[in-house]
């Protein structure tokens, strides 16, 4: 009777440590995110794709990045009713915690001053980056809402995700940074090695799936799909 009750009670611990891992790493991964575009900011040297319009729509209403970050992630939300996509956990969290996250780093890291100190944080950005990337999405709750919006244009529309990716994040940062947003050697660099950061990451953080033990990385090159809140 003894050995039924701890047979019975293992897998349910182990799904539980598995579900509580997941959830870590999700807003674990949320809070990097929000950090990591917020180092980008700082350093002034050039904005992911989307963080480019952030900053110009902040530029031109006055709130804060953060807010912002949050408004058009509801806002892009909003466009998968007619995609007929369905968000997760992660999705939902992914609109607030990196917004949150974002404005709380602003406010406590110091301004930057001469690339000496630039440079080291455009680096860490890229690459603090790609970890949160790979966190979040290896807890597999969902694609942020703005990789959401591209997958679902790919099924809706029948062409490729990296053509419905290149659409939206060449029409995004020719709008923000008309807007005013910061395009430069950051931006370059964050397209360039994004991809592959994020697939190391991917695997890094697998999370053991409950049935076979086996880990679990998203399928296919992460730059050709879900990448980024």
């Amino acid at each position: 009777m003894h050995q039924a009750t701890t047979t019975t009670g293992g897998p349910t611990l182990s799904t539980q440590s598995r579900l509580g891992r997941r959830l870590i790493q999700l807003y674990a991964g949320l809070a990097l995110y929000g950090a990591s575009s917020a180092l980008l900011v700082e350093a002034g040297l050039g904005l992911e794709p989307w963080g480019v319009l952030h900053q110009g729509l902040a530029e031109l209403t006055g709130l804060s990045i953060g807010v912002v970050s949050i408004v058009v992630g509801a806002a892009v939300l909003f466009l998968w009713i007619p995609l007929r996509q369905r968000p997760g956990l992660g999705t939902v969290s992914n609109v607030f915690v990196v917004g949150l996250a974002m404005d709380a780093t602003l406010a406590a890291v110091p301004d930057a001053h001469g690339l000496a100190v630039r440079i080291p944080l455009v680096l860490a950005g890229v690459v603090l980056n790609g970890a949160a990337t790979g966190l979040y999405i290896a807890a597999r709750f969902g694609p942020g809402p703005r990789d959401g919006l591209m997958t679902g244009l790919h099924r809706r529309t029948g062409h490729s995700i990296r053509l419905m990716r290149t659409a939206v994040e060449v029409a995004v940062v020719v709008t923000g940074f008309a807007l005013g947003g910061t395009i430069g050697v950051g931006t370059v660099l964050y397209a360039v090695s994004i991809g592959p950061l994020a697939q190391v990451f991917l695997r890094v953080f697998a999370v053991p799936r409950a049935s076979d033990g086996s880990t679990v990385v998203a399928g296919g090159q992460p730059r050709g799909a879900i990448l980024r809140p």
